[in-house]
């Protein structure tokens, strides 16, 4: 495979200009305030399909339509990939065939068909599904199309890069999430090739980190296994040719976890108005994990897409208010007769907070016959007052164990 170069860049940008929605990039006055310094939101949640995946989706497929050797695409993928794969495919007159695992919700499947793709269910995890589609697209003389280790994809993802340079030329830091490292390694490749000045910091997931140990050991690293909310930078085992790009061209990789994850989520839904899925927001919650490193500095934070299973929101929202403290759960030890919940419901209400659940547990070995453990969960406005509440509880003789 020949090395990426500029002019690969350039061509992606044409093929994809008039096919693509402009997504905007604004600066946020509530994250520049809470990182003090500018923070600029690049939306590419409002894509088509969603997702940028569909950048390095169409620009592989406009090359294939052009040889006029191909007329069957097939792909592998749980989400934004499968849809950029479809999307492109129609639009080029080509055949599509995803394979996805047997898990993949159907809110996914049916967005997948909606592009007009034969969606075929195989596998438990993407890695079985990925097997089954390479041996597929051998069966039906089929063009295997790689997520994220492709130049001409990596190309298609790049273009993102050109974009923001042509907004806000004076971009200091770009914050990038990082799975397979396709998105990264191609807004890596063209930012510094046309500034070397701009510092391009890639975020992965704690609970999935190969690009970070690949980047840190300077070679391919792959996970044992992953295990994070943000499913689309949920990847074991990054591209060969991503690795390289990446080590050559990003300045840090960084990690974050769900808890400051789902915490961007929120601020993004309340603020912003913004539904943004796990893998997007975390760029956002890396750049406000290390607020010093970047002041005084103009930050983009890429929000990659918006594909979210509405299932999933609220659990999201949940995992949000706890990360910010706004929802306190505890228990506490109650004796069981009338009017026990009465007193610890009434000094939760004059204490200003909300109870939102109430769980009763008699069957513990650590109680008394007599007692029983009370789980609350109420609803705060942030860390110092769900202190409160506790101390006001335990001021009354209650004994608090926060959960």
């Amino acid at each position: 495979m020949s090395e990426l170069t500029l002019n690969d860049m350039e061509n992606a940008v044409t093929r994809l200009s008039g096919v693509l929605h402009k997504t905007p990039l604004q600066r946020s006055d509530t994250f520049s305030k809470t990182a003090g310094t500018d923070i600029y939101l690049k939306y590419e949640n409002q894509q088509k399909t969603g997702s940028f995946k569909i950048r390095g989706a169409y620009n592989k497929l406009w090359e294939i339509k052009q040889s006029g050797n191909i007329t069957n695409v097939l792909a592998a993928s749980a989400g934004n990939h499968a849809q950029g794969v479809a999307y492109a495919a129609t639009v080029l007159d080509l055949n599509a065939t995803i394979v996805m695992p047997k898990s993949t919700p159907i809110a996914k499947i049916k967005a997948t068909e909606g592009y007009n793709a034969e969606v075929v269910l195989s596998g438990d995890c993407y890695d079985s599904a990925c097997k089954f589609a390479l041996e597929l697209a051998k069966e039906r003389n089929a063009e295997f199309i790689h997520p994220f280790d492709d130049k001409s994809v990596i190309a298609g993802q790049g273009t993102i890069g050109y974009e923001i340079l042509k907004d806000l030329p004076g971009v200091d830091v770009v914050f990038v999430p990082a799975g397979g490292g396709g998105l990264l390694s191609g807004i890596s490749f063209f930012l510094k090739s046309i500034n070397p000045r701009i510092r391009i910091v890639g975020v992965q997931s704690e609970g999935a980190d190969a690009i970070y140990h690949s980047f840190k050991e300077k070679k391919l690293v792959s996970s044992d296994k992953v295990c994070t909310i943000a499913d689309g930078i949920a990847v074991r085992t990054p591209g060969t040719l991503t690795t390289e790009i990446i080590s050559k061209y990003t300045d840090d990789i960084i990690t974050v976890n769900d808890n400051e994850i789902s915490s961007a989520i929120l601020t993004l839904l309340e603020r912003c108005k913004q539904l943004v899925e796990p893998a997007g927001a975390a760029s956002i919650a890396g750049a406000l994990k290390y607020p010093d490193k970047i002041k005084g500095q103009r930050c983009v934070c890429l929000l990659s897409g918006g594909n979210i299973d509405m299932g999933f929101v609220h659990k999201l929202i949940d995992l949000g208010l706890a990360a910010r403290g706004r929802k306190l759960k505890f228990k506490t030890v109650l004796t069981d007769v009338p009017g026990s919940l009465e007193k610890v419901s009434k000094i939760i209400g004059e204490s200003f907070a909300n109870i939102v659940r109430i769980q009763y547990d008699r069957t513990s070995a650590d109680l008394n016959p007599q007692d029983v453990f009370l789980h609350i969960t109420c609803e705060v406005s942030d860390n110092e007052h769900g202190k409160k509440v506790c101390k006001n509880l335990e001021n009354s003789g209650y004994r608090i164990i926060t959960e």
